[in-house]
């Protein structure tokens, strides 16, 4: 079963073995930044206390202090993702990167958890006062954009920025009612396998 969890230091090993599958390191949503160490127990302790710092210095984007949420996509013990949710937006952000970043590991791809951690996301959006919410791809990223599409995602348009071309789009949460009920459903649940 898929459930959204607070990072921690109990996924140590399964989050390294992942790691290991972003040839450059690189991984949308995960709140790593240039220098940050996790090889040793000690090192990925302090990097997930940064991580789950409510005003992460790292989320510091044009001179603004970006709140965030931060989750860990896992099944079992085994971390498959992450799903950041940033609660306001720096001029930057509302032009290339939006709301919500993510990523799934590669030998996770192809079984809808995308999909499923960003419609589980979605009401914890609600709940901090965000009526609607951007969402931005590489345009040539159509994986991503279906995932985008089959949450509510309305194409706004496709521009050119700073950091590539992007598609950019606006999930309503109008129809994701926050309840504390319905976060619990949200931060759980089944997907095939």
């Amino acid at each position: 079963m898929l459930k959204l969890a607070d990072p921690a230091a109990t996924f140590h090993k399964s989050w390294i073995e992942a790691k290991t599958e972003w040839p450059d390191g690189h991984q949308d949503g995960s709140g790593i930044r240039l220098g940050d160490r996790f090889e040793t127990t000690e090192e990925f302790e302090a990097w997930i206390e940064r991580l789950t710092m409510p005003e992460d210095p790292a989320m510091l984007f044009s001179g603004v202090q970006v709140d965030t949420s931060r989750f860990w996509i896992v099944e079992h013990e085994t971390y498959l993702g992450a799903i950041e949710l940033r609660h306001v937006l720096t001029p930057f952000m509302l032009e290339a990167v939006g709301h919500i970043g993510y990523n799934i590991r590669p030998t996770a791809r192809g079984r809808g958890i995308a999909s499923w951690a960003l419609k589980a996301i979605l009401p914890h959006a609600r709940s901090i006062g965000l009526t609607r919410v951007l969402l931005t791809c590489d345009e040539q990223n159509l994986p991503s954009a279906r995932t985008i599409e089959n949450n509510g995602g309305v194409l706004e348009d496709v521009r050119s920025t700073e950091i590539g071309v992007k598609r950019r789009y606006w999930i309503d949460l109008s129809g994701y009612p926050y309840d504390q009920e319905g976060e619990e459903s949200s931060r759980s649940g089944s997907i095939r396998a």
